[in-house]
């Protein structure tokens, strides 16, 4: 009787629990790779709607007279919504469900892609003739729609996956940013050659994720013991292990409010190796092609594949690190090992490749270093969202949102930077610059360690983690 108790107040657990033999016989349900597979197909439309005004610059430059510099800050503005969109994002998804976020954002970052087509003529006729204005107003709200994306999907994650499988799965969801920008080049460049227009553009993309968030509100559930097409082996397998790995960390983490995320070392240099990642991702995403239309002459006709080569590697490494994380965990035992030294070794890496495209002549050469920096960047990104579940399981959205918060200064800061310091300098200074955003990730990691939340007393939690 005392295993039946805990499904007491639950029919639906009361009803698996007595099949349980029955299930078990017929095999684990395989449902929750399906909500993995739904949420990245969701993710990879929310990062090609942000990515494919970067394939727009020259129809958008010629139209609106933006230079270099007005161009970079016109990518950057997305960056400001986009931060606070994060922050807010994940505490509303520990307060109203991931799924009920997940909705309002869905529809908002569509309605508001849609929304670009007018950005440039809102400006000139409400803000005293300048287009800039009204894309900073579009692109500030476009951006905050965005942000809680990545913030619920770690809060999916962790709901859905056990956490033998915790590295992989969040990697599967992050696999959207590589295959995201990797896509954005054929799609936009597609919609572009197909209808001649960036607004016909816009539409399209807003309308596939209407239909895509109308899809998702019909078959996700928040947590898997609630949805009907999960059977009692699969809700075990996922349930496995949860207890152990998470009893002394949620004790803490539970009676913990928001601010206490920075009085942990671990969660905020955690975020700052994450600054690190975003600062490659954005200024490779937003100025990867005016890069190579500008210094090798590429055309549009030609940007489609040649745009999607520096993120072939890191669509592999996205989904490799995850693994690579979980077997150093299962190896070693140690989270500071599996965690925060495979992200700093791999940081290390991609700070040297950006260093040589900076000096780089070859074009060939330039996109192969790109494509073997952007891999190595992307081989830790699962980390950065695991070290927050390892560290506060009980506080995932909101410490999530903060972390995205912190890091997505970058997202501001690389096309800004990017098109500022291409303009006094030249284009190779955006690439020394990253190598620097890199070099700091890499301190920054080394400072890491998972598991060690805001109650730093904890000797348990620093044994589990030395």
């Amino acid at each position: 009787m005392k295993g039946i108790g805990r499904f007491a107040g639950n029919p639906t657990l009361r009803r698996r629990h007595a099949s349980t033999v029955g299930h078990a016989a017929a095999g684990a349900t395989r449902y929750r790779f399906a909500v993995f597979a739904l949420i990245v197909v969701i993710a990879l439309v929310n990062y090609i709607d942000r990515g494919a005004i970067s394939y727009s610059a020259a129809q958008i430059t010629s139209e609106y007279g933006f230079d270099r510099a007005g161009w970079g800050a016109v990518l950057g503005y997305f960056g400001y919504g986009y931060m606070f969109g994060a922050l807010f994002g994940g505490a509303l998804a520990d307060r109203l469900g991931a799924k009920r976020v997940w909705v309002i954002a869905g529809i908002a970052w569509s309605a508001f892609a849609i929304a670009m087509i007018w950005a440039g003529d809102i400006g000139i006729a409400v803000f005293g003739g300048s287009a800039l204005t009204g894309f900073a107003t579009i692109r500030v709200l476009f951006g905050f729609a965005e942000g809680p994306a990545y913030s619920i999907i770690n809060k999916t994650m962790s709901a859905w996956a056990s956490p033998s499988e915790r590295g992989f799965a969040v990697s599967i969801g992050l696999l959207s940013t590589p295959l995201g920008a990797l896509l954005t080049a054929p799609v936009a460049v597609g919609l572009l050659l197909l209808t001649d227009s960036w607004r016909t553009m816009y539409i399209v993309l807003g309308a596939a994720g209407f239909v895509l968030i109308a899809l998702f509100a019909r078959v996700y559930t928040n947590r898997p013991e609630d949805n009907p097409r999960v059977n009692a082996a699969e809700l075990a397998q996922i349930q496995a292990g949860r207890p152990a790995q998470n009893a002394l960390a949620a004790a803490a983490a539970s009676a913990l409010p928001w601010w206490s995320f920075f009085r942990s070392k671990t969660l905020v240099f955690n975020s700052i190796g994450y600054f690190a990642f975003i600062y490659v991702n954005f200024m490779l995403l937003t100025w990867t092609p005016k890069y190579l239309a500008d210094e090798f002459h590429f055309t549009l006709s030609s940007l489609w594949y040649i745009g999607m080569i520096p993120w072939t590697g890191a669509c592999v490494t996205v989904l490799l690190g995850g693994r690579i994380s979980d077997w150093l965990y299962r190896k070693t035992g140690k989270l500071v090992v599996a965690r925060s030294w495979f992200a700093a070794a791999a940081l290390t890496c991609t700070t040297l490749c950006f260093l040589l495209v900076s000096q780089a002549q070859s074009v060939w050469t330039v996109i192969a270093l790109m494509t073997l920096g952007n891999a190595l960047n992307a081989l830790p990104n699962s980390v950065y969202w695991a070290v927050v579940i390892d560290t506060a399981p009980t506080r995932v959205g909101t410490f999530s949102g903060l972390m995205h918060f912190i890091a997505n200064i970058a997202s501001v800061l690389a096309p800004t930077l990017a098109g500022i310091l291409s303009a006094k300098y030249g284009y190779s200074s955006m690439f020394v610059a990253t190598a620097v955003a890199t070099a700091v990730g890499v301190f920054a990691m080394l400072q890491v360690r998972p598991g060690v939340g805001p109650d730093v007393g904890r000797r348990d939690a620093r044994a589990a983690s030395a």
